[in-house]
């Protein structure tokens, strides 16, 4: 496979890996947007969260929160963002599954995950309600 992450994974490539376990790999950003911008990434290849394989999405995101935590605390950051580009038109560079950490401060001029788009539906809530609710079963 010719995937830019999945090489970082399997050590092929170098990074400045910060977190690695049995199923996820993370690295220091090449092109940091803050302090200690972390990619999480799982070690399986998938190219969107909807690929990735059922088994794996608690360990990926179990391990977004322990990175998270870690950021947060050692760089005495005030918040975080956490986010996922799923798709190229969402902006997606890399074609494999990665989780943003970005160390937040006061005053650092960045905007919140309502900053990304404005492009809201023209449907009433309603009716974006009937076209979204997933049953439990």
């Amino acid at each position: 496979m010719d995937c830019l992450f999945c090489k970082i994974a399997h050590k092929e490539i170098f990074s400045h890996v910060v977190y690695e376990d049995a199923h996820v790999f993370a690295f220091l950003d090449i092109h940091p947007k803050a302090p200690g911008h972390t990619m999480v990434i799982p070690k399986v290849h998938a190219g969107t969260l909807g690929d990735l394989p059922q088994e794996e999405v608690a360990p990926l995101f179990e391990a977004v929160q322990k990175i998270s935590k870690e950021v947060k605390k050692r760089l005495n950051a005030d918040a975080l963002t956490i986010g996922v580009n799923d798709g190229r038109a969402s902006g997606q560079a890399v074609g494999h599954l990665h989780v943003h950490v970005l160390s937040r401060f006061e005053e650092d001029g960045g905007g919140s995950i309502h900053s990304i788009v404005e492009n809201p539906s023209k449907d009433p809530l309603e009716i974006m309600q009937k076209k979204l609710y997933i049953t439990s079963t």
